[in-house]
């Protein structure tokens, strides 16, 4: 007697309205964390969005589930920005720049902290695209070196302070008047950035080490 083979049985693919919503819950998540900070309401980012709590909580069971969804998918376009301009352009700095004009655009100076403040900074998928994302930006920072556009003495976590700290509104100010400001002044970085530097910096590069190595006490 014959023994039937198993039949493999795939996991249905979402449907496209099930990925739209969660788009759509994603986007106005990442609006709200900038305006609001990450305790926000989860029934209003489910309003904004233009879903129910329902919708809301079948995609992202807990809050931690879906800031980790949002600081992920800023990281991926920011990175995507960065790839796209190194294969239409071939030019190494062009890749920099959308870089760090995008990173501004999907305002990173406001939602990494809360990863690294208030929660799990050490999970896989988060580390899974800031791994990604910083391998692609030190690519991207050597080719810009060896074509002689880049100055030798700054590293990644030079550029990243920098894009955070550019794209932060000062004090006291608003914040839609300062942003028609950022582009400018992040301009005005990236123009320093290029080779041959005209003065010397002080200090060796910043790595991302660097950043992440415990303050002294």
């Amino acid at each position: 007697m014959e023994t039937a083979t198993p039949v493999s049985r795939k996991a249905p693919r979402p449907r496209a309205d099930a990925l739209r919503n969660r788009e759509r819950i994603v986007t106005a998540a990442r609006e709200m964390f900038v305006e609001f900070g990450p305790e926000v309401p989860l029934d209003e980012v489910a309003r904004r969005a233009g879903v129910g709590n329902a919708t809301l909580y079948r995609n992202f069971p807990d809050r931690d589930a879906l800031v980790r969804e949002v600081v992920c998918s800023v990281m991926d376009r920011t990175a995507l920005a960065a790839e796209v301009a190194l294969t239409e352009t071939g030019d190494a700095f062009e890749a920099l720049s959308r870089f760090v004009h995008t990173s501004a655009d999907e305002r990173v100076s406001a939602l990494c902290p809360m990863v690294q403040t208030a929660f799990d900074e050490h999970h896989p998928d988060l580390e899974a695209s800031r791994e990604r994302l910083e391998e692609l930006i030190e690519h991207v920072m050597r080719r810009a070196r060896e074509a002689g556009q880049l100055r030798a003495d700054v590293g990644v976590g030079d550029l990243m302070i920098a894009v955070s700290q550019l794209s932060r509104p000062p004090a006291g100010t608003r914040c839609a008047r300062v942003d028609s400001f950022v582009h400018r002044h992040l301009q005005l970085f990236l123009d320093g950035l290029r080779a041959p530097a005209p003065s010397e910096l002080p200090g060796s590069p910043v790595t991302m080490e660097d950043l992440r190595r415990p303050c002294p006490s």
